[in-house]
């Protein structure tokens, strides 16, 4: 068994296979998911495990060139909107249908047990060169 790194072996090789600019939705547990993108639901009770903890997770294993948030998360959730903007510089902020319609093209969604608002994120792949 794999004793580091990302346990869940659905995960671990949902991102094995990602390529350059895939994207891959990080997202609360409220946030709808259309049909399409691969999914892993992490979700095992309301905040468990957290959108902070998946977040760092998946920033420790991916190589990311962009980030997509909904522009809401200023307002209704501004300790997420601090993780977001401190993580991941650059990030561009976007309203949140226009959010929603850009899941639609993840290649991959991760579904947290977080249950505060706007706690969502598109991360666009990168290369490790």
């Amino acid at each position: 068994m794999k004793k580091s790194g990302i346990l869940n072996r659905h995960l671990s090789g949902a991102l094995a296979h990602l390529g350059h600019t895939d994207l891959v939705v990080v997202c609360d547990a409220g946030l709808p998911i259309p049909q399409g993108p691969a999914v892993v639901d992490l979700a095992f009770r309301a905040g468990v495990p957290s959108f902070a903890e998946v977040l760092t997770g998946l920033l420790d294993e991916l190589e990311v060139e962009g980030a997509v948030a909904a522009s809401e998360v200023r307002e209704a959730n501004p300790d997420c909107a601090a993780l977001l903007t401190g993580r991941l510089p650059g990030l561009e902020l976007v309203r949140h249908e226009e959010f929603k319609a850009l899941t639609g093209r993840a290649r991959l969604v991760v579904r947290t047990g977080e249950s505060k608002p706007y706690a969502n994120v598109a991360l666009r792949c990168g290369v490790p060169f």
